[in-house]
């Protein structure tokens, strides 16, 4: 199992990394692992692209000092402090059209496991009014994690994120971020996973997914240092 540690030296840079575990999963057949702190941003999901407030919530974000951009997988718009956790593990699928349930699933209960061992009881589900929201999340006093899926013909890339600090910077740039957009969003859904009891430690939460997440396989660790 491929196991990338560290942050590349920009967003782009950061992007590259997951689409090459995404094609070494596929071509080659090599799994892997990465859990990372990814650089500030504001990431906007497809859907938001198109809605009419889409130029205005970019600028709103910008000027609140987070850059903008748009993604592939998930939903509607999540931010990054620097200090948030992202994960993404990339599988071998031989058929695009079966385990999609099963991905989940077992991602849900490995990032559950991982919150429990940092001393965080996290149940599946999420406030109303949630940020990107979802049926893949895991609350405690506010949503904690989100969970997306991207299949390609011959690889899944189960990714999340993990707010583990920083929740009133996070609810503070996407309450204007959800106005503008004209989506439902409550502040007060946001939690952390130190707000939890947990540890404010992004290391920390980060070494406990990915123990959960490579489980029992032999892992060979590739260092990203931006």
């Amino acid at each position: 199992m491929r196991v990338l540690r560290g942050r590349a030296a920009s967003i782009e840079a950061d992007r590259r990394v997951i689409r090459e575990l995404l094609e070494a999963a596929g071509e080659e057949r090599d799994p892997g692992v990465r859990v990372w702190t990814p650089h500030r941003q504001l990431a906007f999901g497809r859907r938001d692209t198109n809605e009419a407030g889409y130029e205005k919530a970019r600028r709103v974000a910008e000027g609140r000092g987070f850059p903008a951009l748009s993604r592939n997988v998930g939903g509607r718009a999540v931010a990054y402090t620097g200090r948030t956790l992202a994960f993404a593990h990339a599988i071998p699928i031989d058929d695009p059209r079966t385990g999609l349930g099963e991905r989940y699933d077992g991602a849900t209960a490995r990032v559950k496991r991982a919150l429990a061992d940092c001393a965080v009881a996290v149940e599946r589900g999420e406030p109303p009014n949630s940020f990107c929201p979802g049926a893949h999340s895991l609350s405690s006093d506010g949503k904690v994690v989100g969970i997306a899926q991207r299949i390609t013909s011959r690889a899944a890339l189960v990714s999340g994120i993990v707010v583990v600090t920083d929740r009133e910077e996070i609810a503070g740039v996407l309450s204007p971020v959800y106005d503008a957009l004209s989506i439902p969003f409550d502040p007060v859904s946001v939690g952390s996973v130190a707000q939890a009891g947990g540890p404010d430690d992004p290391e920390r939460v980060a070494r406990a997914i990915e123990g959960e997440l490579v489980g029992d396989d032999r892992i060979e660790v590739e260092r990203i240092d931006g």
